[in-house]
This record gives structure tokens, C-alpha cells and sequence, in this order.
């Protein structure tokens, strides 16, 4: 794995086929992760390493979380379908980094490097309505609402904005 930038204590690392344990922990755990990111079924071993290998192939912005003193697995983060100056943002951590204001860090440092690195203008994402502590965290980083359905909240930070 190779670094691509960091935080003030968070690597942001290439995914891994060596981290694939890492992710089949977090993505697996239902009540923590999983319902939190839109997964309904457990997800396979060999299904997470053709995710990882794909990933890779594509050269796509997906990074693994690594905090910097443990060396501990945090959790990943995406910027999905990005063109024309656009990408959204997806972010999943783990339940054992939940809570410690890593969330917050990784947001703001993922939007700086999409906008600075990447020319990104704009990054949205979607949320559950009930996923008030992730809303509160990304209002925190300055994204903002721009419209909700009864299954999603959009919210959107922009270049300068």
C-alpha cells in the first residue's frame, strides 16, 4: 500500500488485498456499519478482494485510514463517480474508531486533498435522515444541506463555499 496523503494523525493509504480482513470486519458489522452505508447482506471474502482489485485497476480515489501512531486500521473513504469537477464523498469507520473525532479529521482532510488534488469544485454526499452524529459531523465540515428525501439527506461543500 502506498501513502497518497495524510492528516494530522491519519495515513491515507491505496487499498489493500492485505487490509481485506481490516474491511470484511467493518463492512460486516451490521449494526455499527453496515445499515449506516446501505448494506443488507454480509459481504464475502472473495467479493471484497475482486472490490479491492477493481479499485485498483481503476486507479479509482478510494483510500484506506491508518492512524498514524497505532498503525491501526480507521476505516475508507471514496470519491465516487467524480467528473466534471464533481464527486461524492462515501466514508465508512470502523466501530472501534467511532467517536474519537477521526470521522471529522478524515472529511475535512479528504475534501482539502478532493478540491486541492484533485480540481474537484464541488463533493455532495447522501446520508440517512436517522444518522444525526454523521449529519452533525459534516455540517461541522462545512457541507450543507441541499435536499432530502424520506430515505436520504443530500449535502454538498463546494470550492469556496
Amino acid at each position: 500500500m502506498r501513502q497518497v496523503f495524510e492528516s494530522d494523525t491519519i495515513r491515507f493509504v491505496t487499498v489493500d488485498e492485505c487490509l481485506v480482513g481490516d474491511y470484511l470486519a467493518m463492512v460486516n458489522d451490521i449494526e455499527n456499519v453496515a445499515r449506516l452505508i446501505g448494506l443488507t447482506e454480509p459481504v464475502s471474502e472473495e467479493k471484497e478482494f475482486r472490490w479491492v482489485r477493481k479499485k485498483l485497476e481503476e486507479k479509482a480515489p478510494v483510500y484506506s485510514m491508518l492512524e498514524k501512531k497505532t498503525g491501526d486500521f480507521i476505516g475508507n473513504v471514496e470519491l465516487m463517480d467524480a467528473q466534471e469537477g464533481v464527486a461524492e464523498l462515501g466514508i465508512a469507520i470502523t466501530a472501534k474508531k467511532q467517536n474519537a473525532g477521526l470521522g471529522q479529521e478524515a472529511v475535512r482532510a479528504v475534501v482539502e486533498y478532493a478540491m486541492d488534488q484533485l480540481d474537484l469544485n464541488r463533493v455532495f454526499l447522501k446520508v440517512f435522515p436517522d444518522n444525526a452524529r454523521a449529519i452533525h459531523v459534516y455540517e461541522k465540515c462545512g457541507f450543507r444541506e441541499y435536499d432530502r428525501t424520506g430515505n436520504d439527506v443530500f449535502m454538498e461543500i463546494t470550492r469556496g463555499g
